[in-house]
């Protein structure tokens, strides 16, 4: 009975770290939906923290930068993400419009193309893209 009671107290003590880690990203994603952006920021940080290769929470971050206008800070977690998991659309996508806004019309295109090679989810968005670069590279 003892050793019962011991391995659900060792089984409490490890899984309440998990639980929390879980917990930091969910309340950032609730922040991220109400726009309570530096909340949301802070609560993606500390699951960062807990778990660095947290490649969802990169992903919010940089969303949270978009919003906040600071382009540089998007780019390094939109950077970080496709480090993490170079195959992220979404992330490969945002950062090809943020190159295609400061009219780095090579890396935009370079991006675009890899998306394509790749996409499931923004095959349309990625096609959409592809042509504005063309415009736009064209002016």
């Amino acid at each position: 009975m003892i050793k019962i009671i011991k391995l659900l107290f060792l089984v409490f003590l490890i899984s309440n770290p998990l639980f929390a880690k879980n917990t930091y990203f969910q309340e950032g994603v609730d922040f991220f939906k109400s726009k309570k952006f530096q909340k949301a920021k802070f609560k993606f940080e500390q699951d960062i923290v807990n778990n660095p290769k947290s490649e969802l929470s990169y992903l919010y971050l940089s969303k949270i930068f978009n919003n906040l206008e600071k382009k540089n800070l998007e780019e390094q977690n939109l950077n970080t993400v496709i480090l993490l998991n170079p195959k992220n659309e979404e992330a490969i996508f945002n950062l090809a419009k943020l190159k295609l806004d400061s009219s780095d019309y090579k890396k935009s295109k370079e991006l675009n193309d890899k998306l394509i090679s790749l996409c499931n989810k923004f095959c349309d968005k990625s096609n959409k893209l592809k042509i504005k670069i063309e415009n736009l590279s064209k002016k």
